[in-house]
């Protein structure tokens, strides 16, 4: 890494600098210099002087910076004297620039300030604009002004001009040199704050910098016509500002942040290349303090660090170029006079007790960092000599100062233990002290800026003797061991001690890393860290005990940071035109002093050449979930509460299926920590598959279920579970089943933590019994063709018919190409193949027949018949890890546990399945410790069964494939199979196909999505007397033990068509012992749901309390 400097200024206005390669602090060699202020930027500072000038520090380099002053001199041809200096009055100047109107005689030209000196003296450029030599003395020839000039003299050449050119270099490069005043432009008041920045705004070489100034009277200026070679500028021009400001602060990209007298903040927007000084400013409030506002803020490229009146130093978050803003504040450890942000965002700071400070831990992922470091200030002046030999090694440091003589407690600002450091003992050794000098209590200052730097601090005093006997502890050469009663600092003996008077350590007033080039992985040897662990700065002064100081050095040290991820993905424009847009994503997390996590997500993208960006607070989240999108097989979805009423969420899609599982799981592991969930779900949690088979799991509050606290739908915060299942059933005692698309039953055995948290990152962890889970899919396509006189069936279908290739509907075109697995994950497993088992029938081909698109097809063929069809099937498997064990080996269509209360207790909890043949089965052995039980029995029917249900009191419903409906009787847990078969009549003229059993109620939905309430159930007559239509568009009912009924509603009003199966979770309000069937819908969340299972641990009085 190529050397670099950190520039400072003491309170006496002496200026420093600091090599990151010699590690040392070096005075300028101007001893007469006084700066108030500096600004540092890559390769050149700029400074206040005391006097009110404006200074000037463009550091050394090999390529000399030069400026090529330039004028042209004019001449008329006349019959008399030929070409001659005399010209016409409509003429331009005899010498002037080259446009000729200014005019430009040679004496004309000075030197801008005491920085320049010519190189030379003019001279006639014997170059044309060409490039050609010129022989004629540099002439160039033309008819009149203004016109075409060439070297070649004509007959009709009536006008002519040469160029004489004079060089000036920058000699004044390391040095600080005023900038001269503006001519003839009026200059600014006296400044009182600059700032420079926006180096990175370009990418070409040569880059140059904005550079804005503050007036003693709060006006903002901004210095124009700074270049590569006009490092000086050109002149002032002032900005309007809407108040008076205090300071000012210029990043190095496109941010400039601004502190207004009454302590509010500005932000100037707008910022570009072609508009350096922006278009407009924005008020933002300052970090929330009970007193006063903000005294100083600093700017980086994504960065806003801002220090308050009672010195608290404040982190904004979200804050880069597309939201200058930022979203909100985060208080840092620590308490500084001020902060700047240097390059890679590292941040510097001046202590309150004066001493300089690093930021450490600071990283694109973490831009707050871990903890403050104080800056070793050993000094080299041009006139000592040689450097002094670096100090020895000691076991206790002072982030401050050195205080000599006896043990005395820890001054105001001291640093006092490591960062996180738990239960770590504080080893003190004591060192015999030797006599210092008496520090000097007052700071002579002969500026009155000097004098306010310290004014409103408390005066220096001199340390005063503790009574208390100093402390020894292991290692010590009393060789005593007991426990530290004071904690105390020493000097090392080497050094002189460390008073405050200016032939001691500076008392620093002002620091600038702008030009300063550090990494967080580069060893600095200069920072000078006060323990074998990290340093925090704090400000609490020790308390005599030392388990106090612990204590309190733990709570300073374990200050909020901010953790950041970035990326870049595709975002669904949910508006006309709807397409994918290449944006930047940030996920910002912060943790306060509390210990609790909160994140924002944000999307940044470009519409019409300006900067936009979208923030979503993690805790609004309610699921995130993959979706199937056109022309992307890594989206997936990120719902809340108002996208949910909107019935529009947002919509991502990553490059490759490993970053949208990385997002998905770090995106989940931010909500379960803003929300406080860790661990398995718990015996109330709703469960519920979406149709991609995703298992979902949400965690009701306590009073999920009480009247006046009822969580409305679209709150509900869904949590993916891994696996894969087509179905899934449970209970409040923990038994939770599921059925694969390929039929086989698998049992959840999830157990131990849900979440864990690696380094600040959160990731799902799931530490449980894994399995090898496995499923399988059926993918379908159609192959249609039409009857034609000459060449029998063909694929030349009409216009008005469906595609050659198609799915079910034939709206859609699936050929065997374009055809793929439901996702990435899925890989196929057998070949395309013709589907001989269609149902209805198929010839020797596997066509099918029908009069015409779409009627009813089968598998003879007729006169009447000209198209045809044929199913194509193709097999896929998904293999994954997950917490559910399978249940070999019967295959099940359909399963069902029985709802339970929390506090029930039961020696084998009811599970009752269906094969995929129709077999009504009945599990065995199945407990909360087991619950995958031990064996199947069977249960007699007369004919096969498609759904099945068992409620409270062992009430078993089951529906056949005929579409009649069965109630199982004498069923109780010492018969579990029941006695017989009692037939229920269906709803007239509907045919159902689902059902669920509550504890004294009965719901079903039909082939037509309607949902229907048996009427008449009482423990007399189990059997109910009536059905009664409730609602209609409902794919799927679950009932809870408390007769709670929870649908997938198959379409809401204003659900957004681009989601493949618009299943969105309802809950029915006002269900009650005297309104059974409830009043009304609450419509939440559409995810794709398919199904969705409620258990909830209630007590006997109707209350949910959580376990």
């Amino acid at each position: 890494m190529s050397s670099s400097l950190l520039w400072a200024v003491d309170v006496y206005g002496k200026v420093y600098s600091l090599s990151t390669t010699r590690g040392r602090w070096e005075r300028d060699e101007d001893t007469l210099l006084e700066l108030k202020r500096v600004t540092a930027g890559q390769r050149c500072s700029w400074g206040i002087g005391c006097d009110h000038h404006v200074y000037l520090n463009i550091d050394p380099g090999e390529v000399p910076i030069r400026y090529r002053e330039e004028t042209y001199e004019n001449q008329r041809w006349n019959p008399v004297d030929g070409f001659t200096d005399v010209l016409l009055p409509t003429d331009r100047w005899a010498w002037s620039d080259l446009t000729g109107g200014t005019a430009q005689p040679l004496h004309s030209f000075l030197l801008p300030s005491n920085s320049w000196e010519w190189e030379g003296d003019w001279y006639v450029d014997q170059v044309c604009a060409g490039g050609d030599p010129i022989e004629t003395g540099g002439w160039e020839y033309a008819v009149d002004f203004p016109a075409n000039f060439s070297r070649e003299k004509k007959w009709n050449s009536c006008v002519c001009r040469r160029r004489w050119i004079r060089d000036r270099i920058y000699k004044a490069r390391g040095s600080w040199t005023k900038i001269p005043l503006d001519h003839p432009k009026q200059p600014p008041l006296p400044l009182s704050d600059v700032s420079c920045g926006g180096w990175e705004m370009s990418d070409q070489p040569g880059r140059y910098h904005f550079l804005w100034g503050v007036s003693q009277q709060g006006q903002v200026w901004f210095r124009s016509g700074i270049l590569p070679q006009v490092p000086e500028g050109q002149c002032w021009e002032q900005v309007e500002a809407p108040r008076e400001v205090a300071q000012i602060s210029a990043g190095p990209g496109d941010l400039l942040w601004a502190v207004l007298w009454d302590g509010q903040l500005l932000v100037r927007t707008g910022i570009c290349l072609d508009s350096p000084t922006g278009s407009s400013w924005v008020v933002v409030d300052s970090p929330p303090v009970k007193e006063g506002g903000t005294i100083h803020v600093a700017v980086g490229v994504s960065v806003v660090w801002a220090v308050t009146k009672d010195y608290k130093v404040w982190f904004r978050r979200g804050v880069n170029s597309h939201n200058p803003c930022g979203s909100g504040w985060i208080s840092i450890g620590g308490e500084m006079m001020m902060v700047d942000v240097g390059l890679n965002d590292q941040v510097w700071g001046v202590g309150e007790d004066r001493g300089l400070y690093f930021r450490k831990g600071v990283t694109p992922s973490e831009p707050s960092g871990r903890g403050w470091i104080p800056v070793s200030w050993r000094i080299y002046t041009h006139m000592s000599g040689p450097p002094p030999p670096p100090p020895l090694p000691s076991l206790l440091f002072s982030a401050g100062c050195e205080f000599g003589g006896q043990v005395t407690n820890a001054s105001h600002g001291s640093v006092l233990t490591c960062e996180d450091s738990g239960d770590t003992e504080l080893l003190l050794t004591t060192i015999p002290p030797r006599p210092q000098d008496t520090p000097k209590a007052f700071i002579p200052t002969s500026d009155s800026f000097i004098s306010s730097l310290v004014a409103d601090r408390e005066p220096l005093r001199t340390p005063t003797p503790s009574p208390k006997k100093p402390p020894q502890g292991k290692g010590s050469e009393a060789g005593d061991v007991g426990p530290p009663t004071s904690v105390a600092t020493y000097p090392l003996g080497l050094e002189p001690s460390l008073g405050l008077g200016e032939e001691d350590g500076p008392v620093w007033a002002w620091i600038s890393g702008g030009g300063c080039d550090v990494d967080h992985t580069a060893q600095m040897t200069w920072l000078r860290p006060a323990d074998p662990c990290s340093t925090a700065l704090s400000i609490a002064p020790v308390e005599p005990e030392a388990s106090t100081a612990r204590k309190l050095s733990n709570e300073h040290c374990t200050g909020q940071s901010v953790w950041v991820r970035k990326g870049s993905m595709r975002w669904w424009r949910d508006w006309k035109p709807y397409r994918w847009v290449d944006v930047g994503v940030a996920l910002e997390q912060s943790t306060n002093v509390n210990g609790k996590r909160d994140a924002i997500f944000f999307i940044y993208f470009t519409q019409y050449d300006e900067k936009k960006y979208l923030h979503v607070f993690i805790s609004d989240v309610t699921v995130l979930v993959p979706v199937l999108k056109e022309n992307s097989h890594h989206a997936f979805a990120v719902y809340t509460s108002d996208s949910t009423k909107q019935r529009w969420p947002l919509i991502l899609s990553a490059q490759t299926e490993k970053d949208m599982a990385d997002w998905l799981s770090l995106l989940a592991g931010c909500c379960c920590e803003a929300r406080g969930i860790r661990g398995t779900p718990s015996r109330q949690a709703l469960w519920s598959v979406t149709s991609k088979g995703d298992v979902m799991v949400h965690e009701p509050s306590p009073c999920l279920e009480a009247p006046a606290h009822t969580l409305p739908c679209d709150m509900m915060f869904w949590l993916q579970v891994p696996g894969h299942l087509r179905c899934v059933e449970s209970n409040s005692l923990g038994v939770v089943w599921g059925i694969g698309y390929d039929g086989t039953a698998w049992v959840y055995s999830g157990s131990g933590s849900l979440l864990g948290n690696c380094s600040g990152i959160l990731e799902s962890s799931y530490r449980c019994i894994l399995h090898t889970q496995t499923d399988g899919r059926t993918v379908y396509i159609y192959e249609n063709q039409r009857w034609n006189p000459v060449t029998g069936y063909t694929d030349k279908l009409l216009p008005t018919d469906r595609f050659p290739w198609s799915d079910d509907n034939g709206f859609t075109e699936c050929t065997k190409s374009t055809t793929h697995p439901p996702s990435p994950q899925w890989s196929w497993v057998t070949e395309w193949a013709v589907d001989l088992a269609f149902s209805g029938g198929t010839d020797k081909e596997g066509w099918q027949y029908a009069a015409d698109f779409p009627v009813t097809f089968h598998g003879n063929k007729s006169l009447k018949d000209f198209v045809r069809r044929r199913r194509w099937v193709r097999k896929c498997k998904i293999t994954l890890t997950a917490p559910w064990q399978e249940v070999p080996p019967i295959p099940l269509s359909d399963i069902t546990v029985l709802p339970c209360l929390a506090q029930s207790s039961m020696e084998q909890v009811s599970v009752w399945g269906l094969s995929d043949k129709g077999d009504v089965l009945c599990r065995l052995g199945v407990t909360p410790q087991n619950p995958a039980g031990s064996s199947w029995l069977h249960v007699g029917t007369d004919q096969p069964f498609k759904s099945i249900s068992i409620g409270g009191g062992h009430q078993v419903w089951a529906i056949a494939r005929d579409r009649a409906v069965f109630y199982r009787g004498s069923v109780s847990a010492r018969n579990p199979a029941g006695e017989c078969w009692y037939h229920i009549p269906s709803p007239p003229k509907q045919s159902l196909r689902q059902l669920s059993v509550g504890r004294t109620s009965v719901y079903a939905v039909d082939e037509n999505s309607n949902l229907w309430y048996r009427q008449g159930l009482t423990p007399s007559y189990p059997q109910g007397s009536a059905w009664e239509l409730l609602s209609n568009n409902v794919t799927k009912v679950s009932v809870g033990p408390l007769d709670q009924v929870w649908v997938i509603a198959d379409w809401v009003p204003g659900c957004p068509s681009e989601l493949s199966v618009p299943g969105a979770v309802c809950h029915r309000l006002g269900v009650g012992p005297m309104q059974p069937k409830g009043q009304s819908w609450d419509y939440g969340i559409g995810v794709s749901h398919y199904q969705l299972v409620l258990i909830l641990m209630s007590a006997p009085n109707g209350t949910v309390f959580p376990k």
